[in-house]
C-alpha cells in the first residue's frame, strides 16, 4: 500500500486545522456584529447590553483577546494583559478589547460566564468587553474552539498580528512592540 497519499492528506488537514482563522495579516479585519448580549457597559453602576460591532475598534491601536468562555482560554494568555497593564499605554490611542464567546462555555456554565464577565466590567469599567451569546465573532473569524486568540490591529483595523494559543515571551514582546509602534 502506498502511504505517500495518506501521509499528504493527513499533512493537509493537520495544517488546516493549526492556522484555522481566516485572519490575514495587513488585511483588514472582517465584519462582524454581535447583537445577542454584545458590548457590555456600566449606566450608574448597572450592566447594560449593546449591540457590537468590529467596526467600532477603528481609531485607536487594539489588542483584542477573543477568548472562549472558559477560564482555560482566559489563562493561556494572562501574561499578555499582565504585560498590557504594565506598559500602561495612552488611554486616547489604545484599547484592548476582550470578546467572549459565550457558546463556547463548558455545558452548563454560561450563566456563571456571563457574571463572570460583568462582574470584570465593574472592576475593570475602562476596559471594552464584549459577550457573545452566539459565538457569532469565533464563527466570522473561524476561531479554533476552547482556545484563545490574540489580535493587534493598527488604528484602520488592519491587522498587525495574529495568533491562536498560548503567545510565547517572544510573541508577547512582538506584539506589545506593535502597538507601540503604531500609535
Amino acid at each position: 500500500m502506498n502511504k505517500k497519499p495518506l501521509f499528504a492528506l493527513l499533512a493537509t488537514l493537520l495544517s488546516g486545522t493549526a492556522f484555522a482563522h481566516n485572519l490575514t495579516v495587513g488585511d483588514t479585519l472582517p465584519a462582524v456584529k454581535v447583537a445577542d448580549k454584545g458590548e457590555i457597559t456600566l449606566q450608574d453602576d448597572k450592566i447594560v447590553y449593546q449591540d457590537w460591532n468590529s467596526e467600532q475598534l477603528a481609531g485607536k491601536v487594539r489588542v483584542i483577546q477573543a477568548i472562549a468562555g472558559r477560564s482555560s482560554a482566559k489563562a493561556l494568555n494572562a501574561d499578555l494583559i499582565s504585560a498590557i497593564t504594565a506598559a500602561d499605554f495612552p488611554d486616547e490611542k489604545y484599547q484592548t478589547t476582550t470578546i467572549i464567546n459565550q457558546d463556547d462555555a463548558i455545558w452548563g456554565t454560561g450563566s456563571f460566564v456571563k457574571s463572570s464577565a460583568e462582574d470584570s466590567k465593574r472592576e475593570f469599567s475602562w476596559s471594552s468587553m464584549v459577550l457573545d451569546a452566539n459565538g457569532t465573532v469565533h464563527q466570522s473569524w473561524q476561531l479554533a474552539a476552547e482556545d484563545s486568540a490574540i489580535i493587534v490591529l493598527d488604528k484602520s483595523s488592519q491587522v498587525l498580528f495574529v495568533k491562536e494559543g498560548k503567545l510565547s515571551s517572544q510573541e508577547i514582546e512582538q506584539a506589545l512592540e506593535l502597538v507601540k509602534s503604531n500609535f
